[in-house]
């Protein structure tokens, strides 16, 4: 089953970190690369940039949409990364997260296959 890890931390953490602060969360993300391409699948994964350099676009109400700046809500955690894995089951990537950093707060979610998805489409309109 494919799985979307959300990573949420406080930006802050970061950058003000030590080096061996940094270096450490370098080597937890490698621990956790090594071991999904040993016991799963590693799809995707990517660092973002920090929140002050979001867009959003919102729903105006009217068909329409609103572009704003940054996020949308105040909060002290931004999504800061994510991984796409294929792994055997929810135990099996809870494990895996396991060595990612504690500091983090992680949304593992499983991925909807949309593989015909026309067809349950089709299926919720008839």
């Amino acid at each position: 089953m494919k799985y979307t890890v959300l990573i949420y931390q406080d930006e802050r953490m970061w950058t003000e970190a030590t080096a061996e602060q940094q270096a450490a969360f370098h080597a937890a993300h490698d621990a956790f690369d090594a071991a999904v391409r040993a016991q799963a699948a590693m799809l995707a994964g990517e660092a973002l940039t920090g929140a002050a350099n979001a867009t959003t676009l919102r729903g105006d109400g009217n068909g329409g949409r609103v572009l704003t700046d940054g996020p949308f809500t105040e909060t002290t955690e931004q999504l800061g990364g994510f991984y796409v894995v294929e792994a055997p089951d929810l135990d099996a990537m809870t494990g895996l997260c396991a060595l990612l950093p504690a500091a983090y707060t992680l949304e593992i979610r499983p991925v909807v296959d949309m593989t015909g998805a026309s067809d349950w489409l089709d299926a919720t309109t008839s």
